[in-house]
This record gives C-alpha cells, structure tokens and sequence, in this order.
C-alpha cells in the first residue's frame, strides 16, 4: 500500500440491538410518529402554494404540529428535522430525474426507522467482546452486538469518527445502522490477474479460470417445512376472511412469522455474497461481469387479456430464482470491494456470451445442448464445455479486445468506489 496519499472513506455498519419490551415500544412509538411526520409534511407541502413550500414554513409547521398532536411528541426534535431533510432531499432527487415523486407512507408496507442525525449523545462504549453500549434518544442506554471494530474513544478523532446512526426495524428485529467517516490509506494497483464472471441460477458464480461459486438451500430442511406449514395457515385464514374486513391478528401474525424466516434466509444469502466477492476482490485484479437489465429479466410473462402470455408459470418460477440470487447486489459488492483493494470492475455488454462459443467466436444454434453443456456446432472447431465457463471466457475476451469490437452505447464502464478529496499523510 502507499504511504503518501490518504483518502476519507464514507461507509455504514449496521448492528443488531437488544432492546426489552418497553424499549421495543418506545421505538415502535418513535417510529410510527416519524411516518406520521413524514405523511403531514407530504399532505402540507400538496397544499401549499410553490412560492411557500420553503425550509422555514416546513420547519415552522412541524414544530406547530408537534406542540398539537401529543403523538408526534415522543419524536426527538433532530429525528424530526431529519424527516424535514429527507423528504426535501427526495423532492430534489426527483426534479433530478434520480428516483420518483414522494409518495404517502402506508402503516404496514412502509420501513420503519428513526434517524439520530448527531452523533454526541450516543456515548458509545464497548462493554464486553460481543456487545456495545449506546444511547439513544428518549429510549435509553441499550446494547447492540459488536461485530466490527468503531472508532470510538480514543480511536475517534476528526477523520476518524462516527457521524450519526438510524434506527432500522425488520423483521427479525431492531437494527442500529452507524454512519463512519474513516481516513485510509489509497490502496495500490491490484497485481492479480483478470477474471470474467457469469453468473446464473443453476451455478451463482462462474469464473473464467474455471472456478465456481456454489451455495444449497438458505433454509434447513425443518425452517423449509415450517415455512410452507405457515404459509398454508396464512392461505387459510386469509380464505376465510370477508372481502374488507381487517386482517385479525392472528394472521398478522402468521405474516410476521413467514416474514422473520424469509429475513434469515436473505441474512445468509447476504452473508454468502460477503464471504465470496470478498475472496474475489483478493484475487484479482480486473473482475469483468455483464451489464445485465434485471427489471427487464424478470418481467412477467402474464401478457394480457387479448394476448395471454404462454408458459406464465415458468416464468414467474425463474422471475422468482433471479431475484434470490440477488445479482446486482453482488456486482455491487464487487465494486466498492474490488476498488478498496486496488483492483477494479468493469461491465460489458451480455448479449451472446453463453450462445458464443469461446473457441472460435462463432455463435451457431444448438451449441448450449443443456444447462452445463456447451458443444460448438461449428465443423471447424467443436469445442466442448461447461456452458457457464464458456460464457465467463467470453465475458473476459470481451474485455481484453478493447473497445473497438464493443458499440459506443455499450462500452465498458470502469466503476470504482466513491472517494472523497485525497488528504496528504501526516
């Protein structure tokens, strides 16, 4: 690594909280009153004029309404402004064309979470190898598991220090997700080789060196049985019930009963794509992937009523495999992880890699005869392979021959993590 060149280094770490039942309540109540907020402020800023939709009358109007409904009371005055700042700032992202207009916030489709935008009042300590300490506004001193090392104390200082944090609720509990600014040290150019990666349902990962990344079942054999046992219930009593009449709470809770299983499934899914790109950022150097489109892979196959679409539930079954696999979040990990070593990522274009044969280049139908094998048809050549080792070679040739053979609306794309202002080493 260089010595001469520091770079600060924005990230967040996000860490499970033990919280007793009337803290659990107290953060519920917090929660539920910065939606509320949220939901006020949305109906105000539709009735106001545009030449009054200022910071000063919003924040004029949350203090207001915060001194006339009791409720909204049990939010701390900065989740508060927070609120003010988020929604501004989606307002913004919008006019920017960066995301959609702000919408109303429904009870239960919505994330709840509480935002503590400073960072003096949560007196972080370490009190024992597995858990920390924090304080958290008009909840209390609570512990949260430490599985990463903070900069608090005496490792804290101006570049290196925890800015804020944000109370996070799924459904397997209470989150607490800090935000750290870190100074480190400008990584060297990765010595490692190039890899192109396929990825897939069948195989996740496929390297083209020919190494694989597989996974089984996130679930064990009992949590799969428990699981289907708890979504016939809910089928049930869901069958039972009249058309608008309100979901009891037994059903409720058969819904949050599917939905904690469904979250350790995603968390070792996480887990497993943590451990993997990790091991790849090591490794190589140059990672090259495809720039796939997942929204438009997983578009259903329904048609409509004059055109039925064919083979709807097959494809509602592979809809459902690709969006487990979870493959941007993985190209995503690659990328900031890749960049933190030195190395780098780079997106070619997909079309024809698993129907190309990496041999010969010559792409002819037939030549993927099933899943994993690859017979090229050409009488030329005649290569034969695993089918996703194929399509990773040709991923990398892709990369290799530059950018005269790929079309300007395609090209390459090089990402690397976002760094702020190098600072000179002290």
């Amino acid at each position: 690594m260089s010595h001469g060149t520091l770079v600060t280094r924005q990230f967040g770490h996000r860490a499970r909280l033990a919280l007793s039942p009337t803290e659990v309540s107290k953060a519920d109540a917090q929660a539920h009153a910065a939606r509320t907020l949220w939901n006020l402020l949305h109906a105000w800023w539709q009735m106001m004029p545009k030449d009054q939709r200022t910071l000063a009358n919003a924040d004029a109007a949350i203090r207001q309404a915060r001194q006339d409904l009791d409720f909204l009371a049990v939010l701390p005055a900065q989740a508060a402004q927070a609120v003010l700042k988020t929604y501004v700032r989606a307002w913004k992202n919008c006019w920017e064309g960066r995301a959609a207009a702000p919408k109303f916030k429904a009870r239960f489709r919505s994330v709840m979470a509480v935002d503590v935008p400073q960072s003096r009042d949560l007196h972080i300590t370490r009190v024992h190898r597995r858990w920390g300490m924090v304080n958290l506004p008009r909840i209390g001193r609570v512990k949260f598991r430490w599985t990463k090392d903070l900069p608090v104390g005496k490792h804290a200082n101006t570049e290196n220090r925890i800015t804020g944090a944000r109370l996070v609720k799924d459904a397997l509990g209470w989150h607490i997700a800090f935000r750290v600014t870190a100074l480190e040290v400008t990584p060297e150019a990765h010595p490692g080789p190039e890899v192109g990666i396929d990825v897939g349902v069948t195989v996740p990962l496929a390297l083209s060196d020919g190494t694989t990344y597989q996974h089984g079942q996130w679930l064990t054999g009992q949590e799969q049985a428990k699981l289907l046992s708890l979504e016939q219930r809910a089928a049930g009593r869901k069958a039972h019930r009249k058309p608008g009449e309100r979901t009891s709470r037994r059903l409720r809770r058969t819904y949050d009963q599917i939905a904690q299983l469904r979250a350790k499934a995603k968390r070792r899914a996480a887990d497993w794509q943590h451990q993997t790109t990790t091991a790849i950022a090591r490794a190589y150097g140059t990672v090259v992937v495809e720039a796939l489109t997942i929204t438009n892979m997983v578009t259903s196959a329904r048609g409509t009523v004059d055109e039925p679409g064919k083979n709807v539930a097959q494809k509602a079954g592979l809809n459902r495999s690709i969006a487990a696999e979870a493959w941007g979040r993985a190209v995503t990990m690659l990328a900031y992880k890749t960049a933190r070593h030195g190395g780098a990522l780079v997106k070619v274009p997909a079309p024809g890699t698993s129907r190309r044969c990496s041999a010969c280049g010559t792409a002819t139908p037939g030549s993927r005869e099933s899943q994993a094998v690859f017979v090229c048809k050409n009488p030329d050549c005649g290569w034969s392979g695993n089918a996703d080792h194929n399509a990773a070679r040709n991923i990398l040739h892709l990369y290799r021959i530059g950018l005269v053979a790929i079309p300007a609306a395609g090209r390459a794309v090089v990402r690397r993590a976002r760094r702020a202002k190098p600072a000179t080493a002290r």
